[in-house]
């Protein structure tokens, strides 16, 4: 199996960071997802800012519809290549 990244885009940061301690909760993660701050082409306003919740899946054992609906639940989606 190949090593792969989840990335789950949420409106804020407080949306981000719940869905981060969630993810840890449900699937009891070795490691913490990466929060990043995405700042929307060409928006200087800070306020439209998108927060990228980055997960490794080094085995690809995560359930992408458990993490799509844990990324909606929160008005976000999962970014899938």
């Amino acid at each position: 199996m190949s090593d792969v990244r989840h990335v789950l885009v949420l409106p804020d940061r407080d949306a981000a960071e719940e869905v981060a301690l969630q993810l840890d909760l449900r699937l009891g993660l070795p490691e913490e997802p990466e929060l990043v701050r995405d700042a929307l082409a060409g928006e200087d306003d800070a306020e439209d800012a998108q927060w990228l919740v980055v997960l490794e899946d080094p085995h690809a054992a995560y359930d992408t519809a458990v993490l799509a609906s844990l990324a909606e639940e929160h008005e976000g989606w999962l970014e899938t290549d």
